[in-house]
Order: structure tokens, then sequence, then C-alpha cells
């Protein structure tokens, strides 16, 4: 009687690389905000827009079964300072992070993606 080899995976054959992830936000964020002005009527679909080229470009590298979460936050820059957290429950050996800060004389912008392996 043949047995058949399990197929299900529970570890990624390629994890989630923060540097591969932050080179690309990088990227997309200067792009995205070079000689950007700070308007408060254009900053939502700006702020969606960059979202999604991250998770685009994300999903585009190879990390199979990872769900990618992307959140920008943009702000006027105005000198004050700003704090930001996360808190999430997942697996440290699978799961990871990266971040990107990006800033101009009128705006600020913090770009966090978040790569979560589906077991």
């Amino acid at each position: 009687m043949e047995t058949e080899a399990s197929t299900y995976l529970i570890r990624p054959k390629h994890k989630f690389k923060a540097g591969v992830a932050k080179e690309f936000m990088r990227e997309i964020l200067r792009e995205g905000l070079t000689g950007v002005q700070y308007n408060p009527d254009e900053i939502p679909t700006l702020t969606r827009s960059l979202a999604e080229s991250i998770k685009k470009k994300l999903k585009g590298v190879g990390f199979e079964r990872y769900k990618i979460i992307v959140q920008v936050v943009i702000g006027e820059q105005r000198g004050e300072g700003v704090k930001m957290a996360a808190r999430c429950l997942w697996d440290a050996d699978t799961d990871s992070y990266a971040q990107e800060i990006y800033m101009n004389d009128s705006l600020f912008c913090v770009a966090v993606a978040f790569g979560v392996y589906y077991y």
C-alpha cells in the first residue's frame, strides 16, 4: 500500500524579507511623494494609492502564502512629534514587517507592511 507524502506546508519556502520590502517601500514613497505639498483634500486618495502600490509590488515578489497588510499614514509637517504603535499576535518564526518613513518640508509619511504566513 502506497502512502502519499503530505503536501501541507507549515513553514514557508521563502520567508517575508523585511529588507526587500523596505527597499520597495522606499522607492514607491520617493516616487509618489517627491515634490508633493500637504493638501488635506488630496491626502486620502494619495494614501490609498501608495498603500495599493506597495501591496501590489510586494505581492509580485512571490512571498507565497503570505497575507500582505499595508498601512500608510500621511500627516502635515508642523514640527510636532508623532508616535505610532501596532500589536499583533503572530509567529515570530514566519511573520515579519517592514517600515519606511518619508519626510519633506510639507509632510511626513509612515508606511508599514506586514507579512503574515497562512498556515
